[in-house]
């Protein structure tokens, strides 16, 4: 997950409300069940020791979900009166709304909830051309269409020679739109930034159009294997994203397996435990952060100064270091802080958990590093 969103959250200090709000109940009774919750944490933050005018601000915001519930549940992030990040989620929090007050943002279940969600653009394609629609956890919206040549386009079956010429005009009609539908969806791609081009159609329509896309998208492509408006079609969109995002963190996970050993000059790749990452943390060579969502490791105590590279594993190292205000933190908060400011990634490992056993960093919290 590129984290480079949150950067507002640590340009100020804190402390902070960290506020996860589940809307993903859509019925008669929303707007006032919102209102409710909108009260309940206000109280909450107020007893774990907010100001006023905070508890005010995540009131208000939650508040203002009443008018057009978002579809899983929205973060928010308050200090001082103010609301600085109210990112959308992409799931909703899976043990209902959740209000924090603490000297650091809780972002980490950001990683979960709003990070990886593969966005797919599915091509419905027949020989007259094809409709885009761009799909992600937040729903579904037309991406634009392409209309090919409309004649000719059915075959016959006559044998002589007038109609095999008229059956040579029709695999060129079909050629010239597979190619003009590959070259817009191609366009699509690159102005959305989609990670996933999902083909739906005929299996020869379908294949045209993919033979024809750019080497650079082979990897993006997956040819959908139900038809235009099948149920089993959602179900297998949703399932074609869920495979891309347990690909790519079973990748990150392997890397992170092979870079344990050290190279030549006797250094290692990756680091585990939380002493070792706030060491790589205070010499800035977090390149991605990998979290299991229960590992023990990540409501471990560290302390915090106000810079992001100021993290000890003791109090007494931070006055060593000079640092005057020190506070304590949980470890994810501290290192997460640490990794945005310096332009870390950071990945939760929830998707791969049921096949990976026990070889996941101790503790439930290890990293890429960097040495340049």
């Amino acid at each position: 997950m590129d984290l480079a969103f949150l950067n507002p959250l640590y340009e100020q200090s804190g402390p902070w409300a960290s506020v996860y709000v589940d809307t993903s109940q859509h019925a008669e009774d929303t707007p006032h069940e919102l209102h409710l919750t909108a009260q309940a944490t206000a109280r909450d933050l107020k007893e774990q020791g907010a100001d006023d005018a905070t508890c005010r601000a995540v009131e208000e915001a939650i508040e203002a979900l009443r008018h057009s519930p978002d579809p899983h549940g929205r973060a928010v992030f308050a200090r001082s009166g103010e609301v600085v990040l109210d990112p959308l989620l992409a799931a909703p929090p899976p043990q209902g709304s959740l209000a924090v007050w603490a000297p650091l943002p809780r972002v980490a279940p950001l990683l979960d909830l709003a990070g990886e969600d593969p966005v797919a653009i599915v091509a419905y394609i027949d020989r007259r051309g094809a409709d885009f629609e761009l799909r992600s956890a937040l729903g579904r919206q037309k991406a634009g269409a392409v209309v090919g040549r409309q004649h000719p386009i059915h075959r016959t079956s006559s044998a002589d020679w007038s109609e095999r010429h008229f059956q040579l005009k029709v695999e060129n009609t079909w050629e010239h739109n597979a190619a003009e539908i590959a070259d817009a969806l191609a366009v699509c791609q690159d102005e959305t930034r989609a990670d996933l081009l999902i083909l739906v159609g005929d299996d020869r329509e379908r294949r045209e159009v993919h033979d024809r896309l750019p080497k650079r998208l082979e990897e993006r492509v997956v040819e959908a294997s139900h038809g235009t408006g099948s149920r089993l079609l959602d179900t297998e969109v949703e399932q074609v994203r869920a495979e891309r995002v347990r690909s790519r963190v079973a990748a990150e996970l392997d890397r992170f397996r092979a870079s344990r050993t050290p190279d030549d000059e006797g250094r290692a790749g990756a680091a585990e435990g939380v002493p070792a990452l706030v060491e790589a943390a205070r010499e800035h060579r977090l390149q991605e952060l990998l979290l299991r969502p229960d590992g023990p490791d990540l409501h471990r105590e560290v302390w915090i100064g106000e810079d992001p590279d100021q993290v000890a594993v003791r109090r007494t190292e931070l006055q060593v270091l000079g640092e005057q205000n020190s506070w304590s933190a949980r470890a994810d908060d501290a290192l997460l802080r640490s990794a945005v400011v310096t332009d870390a990634a950071a990945l939760s490992l929830a998707p791969v958990l049921e096949g990976t056993g026990d070889d996941t960093p101790a503790g439930g919290l290890g990293a890429l590093l960097r040495w340049k």
